[in-house]
């Protein structure tokens, strides 16, 4: 069992890299949107039973899917590194596919906000991520986030073995996938 965290801020590309690593390998995509806008249909995710139930879905898949015969996992996160709870939270999901003997590896991209902001109208990613549909407040959701969290680990940080960071602003998405693939095989 692998498990691929693609980590980075909003509209870094994320799940569009996850796509296409998907079609390349056969690790299925779960990006993070899709429990978010699931959820989002009953209780808006800034509220307490939104976060839980965002929260329990994903742990139920993880554990199933840690369990489970499939070849891995790719899920994308976006990860504020000032945060401990992200910390923690990413240290569980790891601990729980490495305790059923699933490697975990960490890609990080990193991309500058000029080309974070054209990515954010993407038709790609309206359309797969409902709740970012009202630019207004996705661009200044965008915005604030990284003013008020760090969303890009510094160098020597991130302390894991399968590890990389690709600067992916000028890359496009299957470029970017085939770098993790040929990283990590």
């Amino acid at each position: 069992m692998k498990l691929v965290l693609l980590i980075g801020p909003q509209a870094v590309g994320k799940m569009t890299v996850g796509q296409e690593l998907a079609k390349i390998t056969n690790l299925k995509l779960f990006h993070n949107h899709m429990t978010i806008d699931l959820v989002s249909n009953f209780f808006d995710y800034s509220t307490r039973e939104g976060k839980r139930l965002v929260s329990v879905f994903r742990q139920e898949i993880f554990e199933e899917v840690s369990k489970s015969s499939m070849y891995g996992l790719i899920f994308t996160y976006v990860w504020a590194f000032d945060q401990q709870d992200d910390w923690d939270y990413i240290n569980q999901v790891a601990q729980l596919f490495e305790s059923r003997g699933g490697i975990v590896y960490i890609v990080e991209l990193e991309a500058d906000m000029v080309e974070r902001l054209e990515r954010n109208k993407s038709s790609n990613r309206l359309e797969h991520k409902p709740s970012k549909r009202n630019m207004e407040w996705s661009e200044n959701d965008l915005k604030e986030s990284m003013e008020k969290y760090r969303l890009n680990s510094l160098e020597g940080e991130i302390n894991c073995l399968n590890y990389i960071k690709i600067d992916n602003t000028n890359l496009d998405a299957e470029e970017v996938a085939n770098i993790i693939k040929g990283e990590f095989d």
